[in-house]
Parts: structure tokens; C-alpha cells; sequence
């Protein structure tokens, strides 16, 4: 459902998804990419609130038109603060306050919104998955400072990501950021996003894997798994 959160610059638009069942339930913030709300962001929601998660995408254009909201959430991903910044945190708190969620939050984020996630992970998440978050983002080993556990999902045929993977990898390594990342060999950019003209995408290195995807989506469950939900006795 749509409901309306409060954020430092007034409120804006999210989409809230509940598991069946009785909580409460860890969150997750997902952050839609470039394109906005599509037409995939409420099947997203509903798988990640299917695995066990209560899940909230803020619609970082809700406001002004949609052009100038595109150039302002590029600036914000450029300097790394910013009213984008501002609404991602305000969903996190949303969820947060509420009584169906434990209060342990991750961040999933899709090409630009994967870009956030990677910034985001030293900010209050128990875990990051950045999906195709290309091109990286800037003075990325000050980035992930104190970086929460990070899973990483690229497509090899990504014209944006050359490199992303391994540099992505050397930094994790270097920090001792628990990590998976994992590159599709036949998928491209937008890999997990039904967007329009899938034909003409797959072409120019962009578009939906449907194998890829659900790869993607149970390696991210998994480690959410681990990082999100408490443990049970005896477990180490």
C-alpha cells in the first residue's frame, strides 16, 4: 500500500509491504533506480516482503518535476548528502517506529538506487545489497568506512560496471566487510528490472535475467538472513 512518511524537507510518498503472518519482522528500505517508480516496484516489494521482510520503497521523486528531481538525486549521489540522503535515512526511522518491524533494518538499491545502498551501508543498515550499483561510487574506500555486510550482485555484460566487481571486491577485503558479490556472465545492467523495450536493452548490454534475478534474489534473502534475523539458540 501507499502511505506518507515525514522526512527533514516535508513528507513524501512510500510503498509499505507487510508479510503474512504475525511480526514483527526485520525492514528492509528499497530504493528504486534511475527510471523511478516503474512498473516492477511492487513486485519487488512483495518478494521481499514474501522471504520475511517488512518493506518500504520511498519514492524519491515525489517532488517538483521529475526531470529536476533526476538532476538533484545525480548531485546528491555525487557528493553524498543530500535530500535523497535525507529520505532513504527518514525510511529507515519509518520503519523503524513501527511495531511490526524488530528495529534491524537493510537497504536494497537498483543501478542508481544501487549507488545509494553502497553509500548508505556505514549509516545504520545491518546489510547492503546494491544491485548493479554502476558506475561505483566516488573515493569508494572512504565510502565504505565502517560499512555494514554487503552483498553485491553485477552482470557481466554491464557497459557501466567494467571493473566495478573486482575494485568492489579489493576495498570489502581490504576493510574485512563481510561480503558476497557475485558477476552474471549473460546478464547486463538492469538485470533484475522488468522495464519497457526488453529487446532493444538486451542489445545495448541493459535488461532483464530472469535466472540471474533469481539467483540474485536468494543469495541477497540468504545473507539477509544472517545479518537481519535473530539468531536462534544455538547458533553461533
Amino acid at each position: 500500500m501507499t502511505i506518507t512518511i515525514s522526512t527533514p524537507d516535508g513528507p513524501i510518498d512510500a510503498l509499505l509491504s507487510t508479510p503474512t503472518g504475525s511480526g514483527p519482522w526485520p525492514g528492509v528500505v528499497i530504493i528504486h533506480d534511475a527510471i523511478g517508480y516503474g512498473p516492477d516496484n511492487e513486485l519487488v516489494s512483495e518478494r521481499v516482503a514474501q522471504a520475511g521482510y517488512l518493506a518500504i520503497t520511498p519514492n524519491l521523486y515525489s517532488r517538483g518535476g521529475r526531470a529536476r528531481c533526476i538532476t538533484r538525486m545525480f548531485r546528491d549521489l555525487l557528493t553524498q548528502r543530500g535530500r535523497a540522503l535525507d529520505d532513504i535515512l527518514a525510511a529507515r526511522d519509518h520503519l523503524k517506529s513501527l511495531p511490526e518491524c524488530t528495529g534491524t533494518v537493510g537497504v536494497v538499491g537498483f543501478c542508481s538506487g544501487g549507488q545509494f545502498a553502497l553509500i548508505m551501508g556505514p549509516k545504520g543498515f545491518a546489510a547492503s545489497a546494491p544491485f548493479y550499483g554502476t558506475p561505483l561510487p566516488r573515493h569508494l574506500d572512504r565510502t565504505l568506512d565502517a560499512s555494514c555486510p554487503i552483498v553485491a550482485s553485477f552482470g557481466r555484460r554491464d557497459p557501466l560496471g567494467i571493473g566495478a566487481p573486482a575494485r568492489l571486491r579489493r576495498v570489502v577485503e581490504a576493510k574485512n566487510i563481510p561480503a558476497d558479490i557475485k558477476v552474471y556472465p549473460s546478464a547486463g545492467h538492469s538485470f533484475a528490472n522488468i522495464l519497457p523495450a526488453q529487446p532493444l536493452l538486451r542489445v545495448t548490454g541493459f535488461g532483464y535475467d530472469e535466472a540471474a534475478t533469481t539467483d540474485a534474489w536468494t543469495r541477497v534473502f540468504a545473507f539477509f538472513d544472517e545479518h537481519l534475523k535473530p539468531k536462534t539458540a544455538g547458533q553461533a
